[in-house]
């Protein structure tokens, strides 16, 4: 009889035990996709900012450049995908077209000097590249709480835990697009210009 309740003992301390290790990582999956999850609000929200300084970036630049209207057209459709973007993978695919499009805006300076004395886009600049600064900081952090979550839920004893509460992997990870990856061409003028 005391080798029955033994037995007993060890299957309900057994029971208790992976209970408990189940309900911890349960737990903290659930504080880490929260994480997850309030990271990608504050990546929205700076993606937010610099949609919002592009019209008057844009607005700027048109009256010195009025001519580039396939760069104008590039950008405003590149606002509007990020705009209505609903997942975060769709946001990041927006964000990559928007990236691309910007950078044919900020080249325009070179054609067009009158524009580098313009103190309206040289603030919209500096406003954008601000902006720009805390995308990379919010992305970093973004991405650091997708791999904290994920090398957690992919760990064992976690991963069965993971699987048996419906957690699963999230790669909806920032990366560069094979245009940000591409070496930029630099040209000098010739000495015998």
């Amino acid at each position: 009889m005391k080798k029955g309740w033994a037995v007993l003992g060890v299957i309900v301390l057994l029971i208790v035990i992976v209970g408990g290790m189940y309900i911890s990582a349960r737990n903290q999956m659930v504080r880490k996709n929260e994480t997850v999850k309030s990271d990608w609000a504050q990546v929205d929200v700076v993606l937010e900012r610099r949609a919002d300084l592009i019209p008057n970036l844009v607005a700027t630049v048109k009256g010195i450049a009025a001519q580039e209207v396939t760069v104008f057209t590039a950008v405003a459709n590149a606002r509007a995908n990020l705009m209505n973007a609903q997942t975060p993978k769709d946001k990041i695919a927006a964000n990559g077209q928007l990236d691309s499009a910007l950078v044919k805006v900020l080249a325009l300076t070179e054609n067009y000097p009158q524009l580098k004395s313009n103190q309206s886009f040289l603030q919209l600049q500096d406003e954008l590249a601000g902006s720009e600064n805390r995308i990379a900081v919010e992305r970093k952090r973004y991405d650091d709480a997708i791999q904290d979550y994920n090398t957690f839920i992919g760990t064992f004893p976690n991963s069965t835990f993971a699987r048996w509460a419906g957690f699963q992997r999230n790669d909806a990870y920032f990366a560069a697009s094979p245009a940000e990856r591409a070496v930029p061409k630099v040209a000098f003028p010739s000495a015998t210009q």
